[in-house]
Parts: C-alpha cells; sequence; structure tokens
C-alpha cells in the first residue's frame, strides 16, 4: 500500500468534535489522534522504501570462467655474466720491452702476437748453450775412445782393471754432460720463446699495462709486470646465488622426476636489463658442493652462447629455469586476488547469483596473469571486474567479461 491509498482526515471536523468536548478529555482524544496520523504515516513511508528497495537490482559485476593453458612454471634469479676465462697476460722473463702488436679492446685469436721483449740475450744464451753442446760431445768422443783402447788393452793384459774403470767413469761422465748441455739449451730456447708473447686464449683484450722502452720483470718465481688481460666471450657464464628453499624444491623435483638434473642438463633462458624477451637460451653447467652458512644461499652457473660478443663480462641480467614439467594451468587477473590477512581469496559468483569467496594458493604469474594452483576449477565463474560492490553472501548480477593474456 502506497501514500495515494492513505486515507484522508478532514482537521476542520476533527476540530468542530472535539469542540463538544470538555478539556480534558478533549486533550487527550487529540493526543491519541496525533499519535494515529503519525504512525500512520510512518507505516506508509516504509512501506514506500521496502518497495523501492524490491525494485532495485542487484550490483552488476563481470565475470569470467578461468583461462586455461599449456605452460612450464619459471622461477626468476639475477646475476652477473662472467667470462669462461679470464687470464692475466705477464712475462715470463725479464727485459726491455720493445713491441706491442695489438690495439687497446681488439678482440684477439688464440696464437696472436700481443708483446715482444727484446730477444738478443736470449740469443746469446741460446748460442753459448749451443757451444756447451759442442764442447760436451767433444769430451764424450775423446771419452769414448779411450775406453775402446783401454778395453783392448785390458784384454791384452797391458793394462790394469783400474784404468778400464777409471775410463768407463770418463764416459759416463762427458755423457752426462753432454746430457746437461742439451737441458741448457731447451732453457735458453724456452727463454727465446718467451720473449714473444701470445694469446694464449680468443677474446677481448685489455689496455696495455706498460709501454715501449719499460723494463718487465718475469720469472717463475717474484713478483712479475702485468702487462694486460683477455677476458673470452664465446660461451659466456652468468653467475647468480638461489636460495636454500628454492634449491631444495629443485632437488625434490628431481628426485621425483619431474625434472631433469639441475647439473648439465636443465635448461635456462636469459635477458639483459633493458631487454623484455627471453631469447638467449643456454642451460645450468655447475652447482656449488656447499651452501653458504651466512646469507643461506648456493652458487650456481648458468652458459649462453655470445657469437656476436654483445655480452661483456660483469653486466647484469634476469636468468629463469623451469620449475615444473609442461601442465595445464589455471590463470586468472592479479586484481582477481584478494589478500585476507595471510589468505589469498578468489570472488566466485554461483548459478543464482551470490558471492562466494574461495581460498586459493597462487603460483608465478605467467603471460601477465598469475597461476592458481589449488582452490579453482575450470568452470567456476570468478568476478574479474567490480570486486568493490561484491560482498560474500549478498547477491550480484554476472555481466559475461574474458580474460586475456599479456600479448607482450
Amino acid at each position: 500500500m502506497s501514500r495515494r491509498h492513505a486515507p484522508h482526515i478532514r482537521p476542520d471536523l476533527v476540530r468542530l468534535r472535539l469542540a463538544h468536548l470538555g478539556p480534558r478529555t478533549g486533550l487527550a482524544v487529540a493526543t491519541f489522534i496525533a499519535s494515529m496520523v503519525l504512525g500512520l504515516l510512518y507505516y506508509f513511508a516504509a512501506d514506500d522504501a521496502r518497495a523501492q528497495t524490491a525494485a532495485t537490482p542487484p550490483p552488476p559485476v563481470t565475470v569470467s570462467a578461468p583461462l586455461q593453458r599449456d605452460i612450464v612454471e619459471w622461477d626468476e634469479f639475477t646475476g652477473q655474466f662472467a667470462a669462461v676465462d679470464y687470464v692475466e697476460i705477464r712475462a715470463r722473463v725479464s727485459g726491455y720491452l720493445t713491441e706491442i702488436h695489438f690495439t687497446d679492446g681488439d678482440i684477439v685469436k688464440q696464437g696472436d702476437l700481443l708483446f715482444v721483449i727484446d730477444p738478443r740475450p736470449f740469443e746469446i744464451a741460446r748460442d753459448s748453450a749451443q757451444a756447451q753442446i759442442a764442447q760436451a760431445q767433444a769430451r764424450l768422443d775423446l771419452a769414448n775412445a779411450q775406453l775402446q783402447r783401454t778395453t783392448e788393452l785390458r784384454r791384452s793384459d797391458f793394462a790394469p782393471q783400474s784404468t778400464l774403470d777409471e775410463r768407463r767413469a770418463e764416459m759416463r761422465g762427458a755423457s752426462a754432460a753432454l746430457d746437461t748441455a742439451h737441458a741448457a739449451l731447451r732453457s735458453a730456447e724456452l727463454d727465446l720463446e718467451f720473449t714473444r708473447i701470445t694469446a694464449p686464449v680468443t677474446g677481448r683484450i685489455s689496455q696495455h699495462q706498460v709501454s715501449i722502452g719499460n723494463l718487465v720483470d718475469g720469472g717463475a718465481t717474484g713478483a712479475t709486470t702485468l702487462l694486460t688481460t683477455i677476458v673470452s666471450l664465446d660461451p659466456i657464464h652468468f653467475l647468480f646465488d638461489m636460495s636454500e628453499s628454492d634449491y631444495l624444491a629443485y632437488q625434490r623435483a628431481v628426485a621425483r622426476g619431474a625434472l631433469s638434473s639441475t647439473r648439465g642438463s636443465l635448461p635456462a633462458e636469459v635477458h639483459l636489463t633493458d631487454e623484455k624477451t627471453w631469447t638467449r637460451k643456454g642451460s645450468l653447467d655447475f652447482v656449488d658442493n656447499s651452501v653458504d652458512r651466512s646469507a643461506g644461499t648456493i652458487r650456481a652457473r648458468a652458459v649462453f652462447a655470445n657469437p656476436d660478443f654483445f655480452i661483456t663480462p660483469g653486466q647484469f641480467g634476469r636468468l629463469r629455469l623451469p620449475g615444473s614439467e609442461r601442465y595445464k594451468a589455471i590463470l586468472i587477473p592479479d586484481s582477481a586476488v584478494v589478500t585476507d590477512q595471510s589468505r589469498k581469496i578468489v570472488m566466485t559468483v554461483k548459478d543464482d547469483g551470490t558471492v562466494e569467496p574461495r581460498v586459493v594458493r597462487p603460483g608465478p604469474m605467467v603471460d601477465g596473469l598469475r597461476v592458481i594452483r589449488e582452490g579453482l576449477g575450470p568452470t567456476d565463474r570468478i568476478i574479474i571486474n567490480g570486486l568493490v560492490r561484491a560482498r560474500a553472501g549478498a547477491k550480484v548480477t554476472p555481466q559475461p567479461g574474458r580474460i586475456e593474456p599479456d600479448a607482450s
């Protein structure tokens, strides 16, 4: 019943009838009539409010079924590129630097000539060693001839046995002297070879630390002069640290056969700080043998091809490793996940339009969407827009929507 159906009360008739009553009786009757009028007005106003409330529909929200896709979960790590080979070029003999055969920052190949130390003193040492060989050979020839003559005389009993023993000792001494002279020649030739310093690996060379005309110190012991450094570029390593929990999760996955071994065969992908796509492919080739007790992490290493030498050792990058085998996952927008203290909740809509919260266990982000590992089914209708208008147990007006992955 609305306000237009309320009974009409004429105030003039009420005043006329009250005039025939006494003062007290009239006051009581007037009070009763006023109360009745106010009660009727309140009733009809509340009835109008109920009618308006019943006519207002539930608030609209956008709903969609979760997106299902075959995915591989990835774990991401930040790390730094490092050269596979890092070589300090030092002098192995002492002398004056006479030649430099590279430009600072060049790409050099293994075996390329880099420095030349004045070879003349070492050429003299080599020639002296050759002369010592000739002397030792002459002494050996004389010792052999004397031994032969003494042996023949001993057969005829014209020479004592002691003389024969002396000749044999002289022959062995001369032979040893010849071997010593040959060793000295090899040492002199090696020192002469060390005056020409070549690149031990292929890579990019740094700037020269010593200019032509300076005396450099070399040798197997003591302080030697650093001439320059070379870093290899192809392939290149990527070093990173993973937490103990991540490492344990990989070990468990390998143990149950869900992943291949973390050493040598696990695929890896990396991109530089200004790149968005994972175009550089490699593999995990090393995991350290102990966990750092102070940090609770373990050092790991991946190797990547770098044929264009674009990546430089020392650069930072982002690496990802597969955390699972390929499987069909449930994906929803991350904005559809609500945090309730320590729980993650997704609002779903039942067939009758009632909002029903679901506790879920979220996973990583894939293509801009959140993986839901537990709590949702492929046919559930989740609220993807209008969460502020949804209340648990309340009615909503579901409108169809669609979940799209991030095109980038």
